[in-house]
């Protein structure tokens, strides 16, 4: 099976030499916030999208003038199986409120159009931790924060009471 990253650079590598040779074009990466921050019991997640925001940034800068876009879209929470297959059932993230994955794909989507750079999407609160709490708190601080959300088990404490 190919990892989902691995599949977003070979088609990058198929498709974008022919729109920079017609000198338009878009292009829509999904990535997560995961990616802007670490990711405690999610390590390997949250570093491949970090690996996917790296790329995508290093080639817009490498065809920069060209016409062509590449806007990266990072949800937070989205209402989806991955929770599940995660094995973060228990945790507060996972038992937590999500948005709409078709919010988040239609916000995308409108970003692409735009021309946008990027896109956090999803809960406004996913918007306050990707805009403004993962650019300005040092990352020791992030990962304690994400760890709370989660730690296995964190959104079964206080459940009962």
């Amino acid at each position: 099976m190919v990892k989902p990253q691995l599949s977003q650079v070979h088609l990058t590598k198929l498709l974008l030499p022919d729109m920079v040779a017609r000198g338009q074009g878009h292009l829509l990466y999904t990535a997560s916030i995961s990616g802007t921050m670490p990711t405690p019991y999610e390590a390997v997640y949250g570093a491949t999208k970090a690996f996917l925001i790296s790329f995508v940034e290093a080639v817009k800068s490498e065809i920069k003038d060209s016409g062509v876009t590449l806007t990266l879209l990072l949800p937070g929470e989205v209402d989806t199986n991955f929770w599940h297959r995660a094995g973060m059932d228990t945790s507060k993230l996972g038992l937590g409120p999500k948005a709409a994955p078709t919010k988040v794909v239609e916000e995308g989507f409108e970003a692409m159009k735009a021309g946008k750079d990027r896109v956090v999407a999803g809960k406004p609160d996913s918007k306050f931790i990707g805009n403004v709490i993962n650019k300005l708190l040092p990352d020791t601080m992030t990962a304690d924060l994400h760890t709370k959300g989660a730690k296995p088990g964190s959104g079964l404490e206080n459940k009962g009471d």
